[in-house]
């Protein structure tokens, strides 16, 4: 070991652990999913991916950085960052937003829609899949007949095992203790074998396009999104990472369309320009910064 990389807990822990290899796992989660992780992560990194290390059997992390820096090492390092990453979410999660959008944006959006208009709707980060099937649940109930318009949801992650998971649909019963009542008789349907798990009905799984896509890189869709939640993503990121994301949004966002975000989560002071705020951690687009985003796109 060199001298100036200690070995982290040597005397009591499962793997050789230097700060040169926390170094480089940080770099690499900001370089490939734009995670920050400050020196005070140390050790939650050591946690997390100390079950990497058992499943592939490694002893130290000096070759498990090695693993992460060879040829075809893509799919590790997308297990990496899903080992980072905490994907904490529920059903109708920060109900506030849901209301916003059942009773300020959903009357205007599907009046539009009927008159032969487009819907878009982006859950960004959509984790295992709750908050993009609250979307649908939440459009459905006010639109039942959206299906046979020109209304489609995005959701999306940078963890592929999530997406499989909300692909599939299929919730235990913690999970799915809080839906209300009108979701469970019109929206999903009981599990055998599962006490209390749901699986969400084929026709909303259907109404979801679920992706893989990682919020640091170009984004490959033009829109433009008439509404995007982006919520306890961005916690994650540093200040210029964040604002590249909002910016980004706005180059894919409809003129006065909306921007939901965490509650832990804000705009920078110049980002803010950008927007309006129209209730907690909801915001417009202003119609100014759709017209300048088009020109340069």
């Amino acid at each position: 070991m060199q001298t100036n990389a200690s070995h982290t807990g040597a005397s009591d822990r499962d793997f050789l652990y230097t700060k040169e290899d926390f170094r480089f796992i940080a770099r690499l989660a900001y370089e490939e999913a734009g995670i920050t992780l400050p020196e005070s992560k140390e050790m939650l990194v050591y946690s997390r991916l100390g079950k990497r290390l058992r499943a592939l059997g490694i002893s130290e992390f000096k070759a498990y950085c090695a693993l992460l820096s060879s040829e075809g090492a893509g799919d590790e390092r997308r297990k990496m960052i899903s080992a980072l990453t905490t994907n904490v979410t529920r059903f109708f999660r920060e109900e506030h937003h849901f209301r916003h959008l059942s009773t300020a944006i959903l009357p205007d959006l599907i009046a539009r829609a009927q008159k032969g208009g487009r819907l878009r709707i982006w859950s960004a980060g959509c984790s295992t899949g709750e908050e993009a099937y609250s979307i649908a649940f939440t459009l459905l109930k006010a639109f039942p007949e959206a299906a046979r318009f020109n209304v489609r949801i995005l959701a999306t992650d940078v963890d592929p095992e999530v997406i499989a998971v909300a692909r599939r649909g299929r919730y235990r019963g913690e999970a799915a203790s809080a839906l209300p009542d009108w979701v469970r008789s019109n929206y999903v349907s009981s599990v055998d074998g599962a006490e209390g798990g749901i699986e969400v009905n084929e026709q909303i799984r259907n109404f979801i396009d679920f992706r893989l896509l990682n919020l640091i890189q170009p984004l490959p869709m033009k829109g433009p999104f008439d509404v995007i939640f982006c919520r306890n993503v961005t916690i994650y990121f540093d200040a210029a990472t964040q604002d590249r994301l909002w910016e980004a949004f706005s180059r894919v966002m409809a003129p006065g369309s909306h921007l939901y975000i965490g509650h832990s989560e804000r705009l920078s002071p110049r980002m803010s320009s950008h927007f309006a705020t129209v209730g907690m951690t909801s915001y417009r687009l202003l119609p100014a910064t759709a017209a300048s985003a088009t020109s340069k796109g």
